[in-house]
């Protein structure tokens, strides 16, 4: 079998090709070429291997977006190790259930997440090494990564081949305990090959910036995979994001790929940062969650910059399903990536092939994880043969593009009537006095589900439940008007930026029974 190695692939062919002088990473006071950088992968890897690490064993990084952390997400893979990054978002407890889960013997931390890992490491013994970007009191006797990285000898790259597991990626498991999508080295080059390089247009002169971090697929592909696949530039961003910071970073390395989650370009629009912030951005990027179209409209009136929405998933490893430059449908995932073929399924698993008609959305396409690991059962309810069950659901448009309608489970009925929560959603955020909104079903007084929306008001905005529903009632049809309108301060959301829609169907669970909260606060 003809030899494969994603980091050599991403990084060290750069060198082979004479272009070791091209500028690679930008992170806060650091820049780095692809020489430097791969001097840097050669050096963690040398580290790596004199911990003991093995091919094929897991190395965990709970880490934030910097030079470390993807240096030692492409030495793992370097040496055949198989790099596990994690949310940086996640408590003890959970830190602990992935640590044991992949069975890691070392595991890689940032400062500012001491606190869970010295709670995970607590109760963790099979890990046997820690390594700290910083000073940090983790319990137990730690390395730093200055040690790690201190040999200048030069690890030869493990002989792995496309088939061989390059990385893991735990989803948000917002519902139940996190799976470990395994993925395969070719994986890495097929989503560049398809999405980055046919769908963006990624070139050597761009230079990318991401809102979502490197430990989830989305971010990983956006800020690794794709600029350097293509020998261009990715800026990496340690803080937590919000405008003023983004606003700071645009204007001091002029990204030319812009991407973020919808709830993020909503933040920008509700932000007093300048209208040309984004003057040097060719195209904008989000996925996540489906973009309305009302927020894909507003921000090109404001910011000039045109945003493909997209779907992706971690069993994917990014995007599948995109929009296209000039050509977006507002409000719509848009058509099938090159490679990939998608189909609409009923709930027996027969094609659906009408124009409107809802089913559930299932892909098949060259990255699909290879299953999750020791998750038998659900790995055969999700993969089937060459087939994802993504578990969305999706109606195909006359003109072949797709939209979402909501997660499988998250449809609801009204009146014995399907409604689709993005369908209501995007009518209360078209409302000016609605930053953000989410609708979930609630038991009335009899028992039947019915729509409620939980609404963010926008900034200084007063809201009007009953105007809302009015609204809503105005522009859909009536069944579909949310029976009740309850505030929020924020939405709860994953790592990812979905919307836990959970945990807001349990805090509304009254609201209509008469039993909660008011139905307009």
């Amino acid at each position: 079998m003809d030899s494969f190695n994603a980091a050599d692939y991403l990084v060290h062919r750069h060198l082979r090709e004479g272009n070791g002088e091209r500028v690679a990473v930008r992170c806060a006071d650091r820049t780095l070429t692809y020489a430097q950088l791969a001097d840097e992968v050669h050096r963690v890897a040398t580290g790596l291997r004199g911990l003991g690490v093995r091919p094929e064993e897991r190395v965990m990084f709970c880490m934030a977006d910097g030079v470390e952390l993807l240096t030692g997400i492409l030495a793992a893979m370097h040496i055949g190790a198989v790099p596990v990054p994690v949310s940086t978002m996640v408590t003890g407890p959970e830190l602990t259930t992935m640590v044991i889960d992949a069975r890691t013997r070392v595991l890689c931390v940032s400062v500012e997440f001491a606190k869970a890992a010295a709670a995970a490491l607590a109760v963790a013994p099979e890990v046997v090494h820690v390594v700290l970007d910083g000073a940090a009191d983790l319990g137990v006797p730690t390395h730093q990564w200055a040690q790690l990285r201190a040999s200048d000898a030069a690890a030869e790259a493990y002989d792995t081949w496309p088939d061989s597991p390059a990385l893991w990626l735990y989803t948000s498991g917002t519902t139940g305990r996190p799976k470990g999508a395994m993925h395969r080295h070719a994986s890495i080059r097929d989503v560049v090959e398809c999405y980055s390089a046919d769908v963006l247009g990624v070139a050597p002169g761009d230079r990318c910036l991401s809102v979502p971090k490197l430990f989830f697929a989305y971010g990983l592909g956006n800020s690794c995979f794709f600029p350097l696949a293509a020998g261009a530039t990715t800026v990496l961003l340690r803080s937590r994001p919000t405008p003023a910071v983004i606003a700071e970073r645009v204007r001091a390395d002029a990204p030319t790929l812009f991407f973020a989650v919808p709830t993020f370009y909503s933040a920008l629009l509700a932000s007093d940062i300048p209208d040309d912030t984004f003057s040097s951005v060719r195209q904008g990027v989000s996925a996540g969650e489906p973009l309305p179209a009302v927020v894909y409209n507003r921000f090109r009136e404001r910011f000039g910059v045109e945003v493909l929405d997209g779907i992706g998933s971690t069993e994917a490893l990014h995007i599948f399903m995109s929009n296209r430059a000039g050509r977006v449908r507002p409000g719509s995932s848009g058509a099938p990536v090159p490679g990939y073929q998608v189909e609409i399924r009923d709930e027996q698993g027969a094609l659906v092939d009408a124009v409107g008609t809802p089913g559930e959305l299932y892909l098949r396409g060259p990255s699909l994880a290879t299953g999750y690991w020791c998750r038998t059962e659900i790995t055969r309810r999700v993969f089937l043969g060459e087939w994802l069950r993504t578990g969305d659901t999706y109606v195909r448009n006359e003109d072949g593009t797709y939209s979402f309608l909501g997660r499988y489970g998250d449809m609801l009925k009204a009146g014995g009537i399907w409604v689709s929560p993005a369908e209501v959603e995007q009518r209360l955020l078209e409302h000016p006095s609605v930053a953000e909104a989410a609708v979930v079903a609630a038991p009335d007084e009899v028992g039947l589900d019915k729509p409620v929306a939980c609404v963010v008001p926008a900034a200084g905005a007063e809201l009007d439940a009953e105007a809302l529903i009015r609204w809503c009632r105005d522009g859909l049809a009536a069944f579909k008007r949310p029976r009740a309108v309850v505030r929020v301060d924020e939405l709860p959301k994953t790592a990812t930026g979905k919307i836990r829609r959970n945990v807001l169907r349990e805090q509304v669970r009254d609201v209509l029974s008469g039993a909660g909260v008011p139905s307009a606060v």
